[in-house]
């Protein structure tokens, strides 16, 4: 698996068959944005809509967009944040995780999360922090799975919905 920062063209576009594979990611993964309500239509997620999800994370100083590729395609995306709004808090955050519902149980998301973490890592980040929307007990338990605990239980500052706060070191 290897990482591909998302590069907007000059004028903020993705390239068509980018956006596309992305869309694919997206759409796939219904249950998770029914819970979310990130769409307004989980079964009907469109390319304009991707698009401009994308752009809104990109604008956010610190934010990076990371595309995991296997064998050429795009299996997964992740959205990383090298801190939090709040200054009292020193870890990164993965904001979003996700692998294409047709590819999930085959490995990519523990690979795509070390992959992130590695990246920390190198940059001589000691923790990582991630939130977990209440009600998305397979993504508590994967997370859990991966060594990250619970350190608190708020609301997320986007949609402010109730959220389960993990937090890993990373020795």
């Amino acid at each position: 698996m290897i990482l591909e920062p998302l590069t907007p063209a000059e004028d903020g576009a993705l390239p068509g068959e980018l956006l596309t594979e992305l869309t694919a990611l997206y759409a796939s993964n219904h249950v998770f944005h029914a819970l979310s309500g990130d769409f307004p239509d989980p079964h009907d997620v469109r390319p304009e809509q991707v698009a401009a999800t994308l752009a809104d994370e990109l604008a956010v100083p610190g934010a990076e967009v990371l595309v995991a590729r296997s064998e050429g395609r795009a299996v997964g995306i992740g959205i990383t944040l090298d801190r939090h709004p709040d200054p009292a808090d020193p870890d990164p955050w993965i904001g979003l995780l996700m692998v294409n519902a047709g590819e999930q149980r085959r490995g990519f998301g523990r690979q795509l999360a070390g992959l992130i973490e590695e990246r920390f890592r190198e940059d001589g980040r000691t923790g990582v922090r991630l939130a977990v929307l209440a009600g998305n007990d397979a993504g508590l338990a994967f997370w859990t799975s991966l060594g990250y605990e619970v350190i608190d239980h708020r609301r997320d500052l986007a949609a402010n919905r109730p959220c389960a706060v993990l937090r890993k070191p990373l020795l």
